[in-house]
């Protein structure tokens, strides 16, 4: 099994390299991940809805040692990553980050909870810090999935 650091490091190499393909190719790449994790989440997230994201989550929270934060409420789930371990060890190594690093998250979870029924508006904040936020509606909110970077567009935080 690859260490954590050399496996983000890898990561990091690789989101570089496919930057440099057309930008299909990168969402290919989402689309892969996110196919695979469904044979770890889709059914925990279709069956118990928001409530088997929060335990999926809590779980993550602890497994990659997150400073994750959850707020589950009737109608939504809130995260809040305030220091992605990720992220962090990224930008504390001797690799320039790649600039859309970040990107990897809401480009595999959107497209398995909207199979699950469920929209994401995330706001990653800045790509150049190890923090992030989310909320996941039922798609029947009329709510759109979303990705944005606040501090960096200016939006309000």
């Amino acid at each position: 099994m690859i260490p954590s650091d050399h496996f983000v490091r890898f990561y990091n190499e690789l989101f570089k390299f496919l930057e440099t393909l057309p930008p299909e190719e990168m969402q290919a790449y989402y689309r892969s991940v996110s196919e695979h994790q469904e044979m770890h989440t889709l059914a925990l997230f279709k069956e118990k809805g928001l409530k088997g994201m929060y335990e999926y989550w809590d779980h993550i929270r602890f497994e990659e040692n997150c400073e994750l934060e959850l707020e589950l409420h009737e109608d939504r789930l809130v995260k809040r990553m305030k220091k992605c371990p990720s992220l962090s060890k990224v930008l504390d190594n001797d690799a320039s980050p790649c600039y859309s690093y970040c990107n990897h998250c809401p480009g595999w979870v959107i497209p398995l909870l909207e199979k699950a029924g469920y929209v994401a508006q995330y706001d990653i904040i800045d790509h150049r810090k190890p923090c992030c936020r989310s909320v996941i509606y039922p798609a029947s909110s009329g709510r759109k999935s979303s990705v944005t970077a606040s501090e960096e567009s200016g939006e309000a935080k």
